[in-house]
């Protein structure tokens, strides 16, 4: 029962509705820059940046104003046993499901279109076709995930596993916030019961569809409106430990010190220039680095930094990591340093609904836009759902290629084309 998928819609279904004009839905951009406007001042702190994270304050503030959006539109509203919200539009058949959505948390210090955005977009969208044609063969569900990020819990797509049955069994009492506070004890703060997560898990999803914005500047730099994704990248991040010989700074030639950090340098720069000579979307970001014993006049004698590698293709995301590992490993011998490896967590590339890509795509091109076909190069609940049920990703571009920072915007104009578009493709999907 876990693997059994509702069927799609059979290819006959790519003839749109004679009757369903996606150029004449009713959309309004100024209630749809309202509300990217209202929910994001949940969660903004004094440096102008957003922090809302799982379970807190500003979570439950945000969660209760889209609930209220929702039944305002006619959705029936529901929270599952991990706090996803549901808002449905019941079909004729309830037994399938077309979901749409995105997460309502953010990163520390984040904006207000990352995750957001696809919940504004989702939320636009089914209420235009429950408007323009009324009750859907398939019942419809805007989905907010609870959590994605990662931010206040290591527990990153906590909504998404949820959905699709991978929560592990002991991670509500195993992962604690920097305050000690383990996730399951801010479940029950917030009325979750820890003991009932297995009943998140969803069975009747005949397709999700997540818009999003792009996180990067490939769209805007290259002219497209918007993206449809193809893959979503695989990444692994590493923890690399360097030990060498703690010396004194001034008294110890360099000709004869074993540095540890100067070796972590070293084994940075080849790795980096590893990824950059593979070319794109091939990167290696160090996003950590920390020196012992971290005194100005002594010779570092153990180093630790972290690596975030990511590919879109496996082969090739396979001779990344290799390569990051040798690297590592040729600079540790020439410098007679120690190394230790630690692989920090490793997903593979997630590939997209190809039925419905080809909607989306066929959607876009009905509409006399542009679109790029495009490798995600960062996470999303859709890869997590796209284990489970036929899943696709809609981009759209994030001005000068900003995310995860205050400064994230997307203008209203090139948000509108993708609520036509996310609707042409729920259309197709849940009327006809």
């Amino acid at each position: 029962m876990r693997n059994e998928r509702p069927a799609l819609p059979h290819s006959s279904s790519l003839i749109p509705h004679p009757s369903f004009d996606l150029t004449r839905l009713a959309v309004d951009p100024a209630e749809l820059e309202a509300r990217i406007d209202e929910l994001g001042q949940i969660g903004r702190q004094p440096d102008g940046g957003l922090a809302r994270t799982l379970y807190d304050d500003a979570w439950v503030e945000a969660m209760a104003l889209l609930q209220r959006w929702l039944e305002e539109a006619g959705l029936e509203t529901r929270f599952d046993a991990v706090g996803n919200l549901n808002g449905r539009l019941a079909g004729a058949d309830s037994r399938h499901v077309v979901m749409t959505g995105s997460h309502v948390d953010t990163v520390k210090q984040g904006g207000k279109y990352d995750g957001a955005l696809g919940i504004h977009v989702a939320l636009a969208a089914v209420k235009a076709l429950a408007e323009a044609c009324g009750r859907p063969r398939r019942s419809i569900e805007v989905l907010v995930t609870c959590e994605e990020e990662g931010s206040r819990f290591a527990a990153n797509f906590w909504g998404a596993r949820a959905i699709a049955g991978s929560s592990e069994p002991d991670e509500a009492e195993r992962i604690v916030d920097s305050s000690g506070v383990r996730i399951g004890q801010a479940m029950r703060e917030r009325g979750f019961d820890p003991a009932r997560i297995g009943e998140a898990e969803r069975r009747d999803v005949a397709a999700f569809v997540e818009c999003h914005i792009e996180q990067g500047a490939v769209l805007e730099r290259e002219g497209y409106p918007l993206g449809v994704v193809s893959t979503i990248t695989g990444q692994r991040w590493l923890r690399v430990g360097v030990s060498g010989r703690q010396d004194h700074a001034g008294t110890t030639p360099m000709d004869l010190r074993k540095d540890a950090l100067a070796g972590a340098a070293a084994m940075i720069d080849r790795v980096t220039r590893a990824a950059a000579e593979m070319g794109r979307p091939a990167v290696a970001t160090v996003g950590r680095i920390a020196a012992s014993p971290g005194a100005i006049n002594v010779v570092p004698g153990a180093c630790e930094f972290t690596i975030d590698a990511r590919h879109s293709d496996p082969t090739r995301r396979q001779e990344l990591m290799s390569a990051i590992e040798r690297l590592c490993a040729e600079v540790a011998r020439e410098r007679g340093l120690g190394l230790e490896v630690e692989t920090l967590m490793d997903h593979d590339p997630v590939q997209m609904s190809a039925h419905i890509q080809a909607l989306l795509e066929d959607t876009i091109e009905r509409l006399g836009l542009r679109y790029l076909v495009m490798p995600s190069a960062a996470g999303h609940d859709s890869e997590i759902l796209a284990q489970r049920f036929p899943t696709a990703m809609l981009f759209v571009p994030s001005r000068d290629g900003r995310s995860h920072t205050p400064d994230e915007y997307t203008p209203i104009e090139q948000i509108v084309p993708a609520v036509r578009v996310l609707a042409g493709a729920l259309h197709r999907l849940a009327y006809e």
